[in-house]
């Protein structure tokens, strides 16, 4: 069974970092972050593989966010500085289940889900 319980999200001013936190229980998986504003759908953030050798940004998120994993601890991290409040959303993270060393952007393609951590940026 796999499960992912996310943490860290909260509000922050505009410029601001937060450090989010997803941890897996179940085995080691690549993984991907994921965010939804209100109103809009949901859309890729960033991902990581299971060796942690490749990671993949959304184009909004490139110089601002890191997204890195403790395989000893079954948890990964997105830091996320320079803050925006184009941010503002809820962050989950999801578990790539495929035996690959690629990184997934679609959702469609990872098969389980945390439950969310909201996450708002004031300007």
């Amino acid at each position: 069974q796999v499960q992912l319980v996310e943490s860290g999200g909260g509000l922050v001013q505009a410029g601001g970092s937060l450090r989010l936190s997803c941890a897996a229980s179940g085995g080691t998986f690549s993984m991907g972050w994921f965010r939804q504003a209100p109103g809009k759908e949901r859309e890729f953030v960033a991902g990581i593989n299971r060796s942690g050798g490749t990671t993949s940004y959304a184009d909004a998120v490139k110089g601002r966010f890191t997204i890195s994993r403790d395989n000893a601890k079954n948890t990964v991290y997105l830091q996320m500085n320079s803050l925006k409040p184009e941010d503002t959303a809820v962050y989950y993270c999801a578990a790539d289940l495929h035996l690959t060393t690629m990184v997934f952007t679609r959702e469609t393609l990872y098969d389980y889900w945390g439950q969310g951590t909201q996450v708002t940026v004031s300007s």
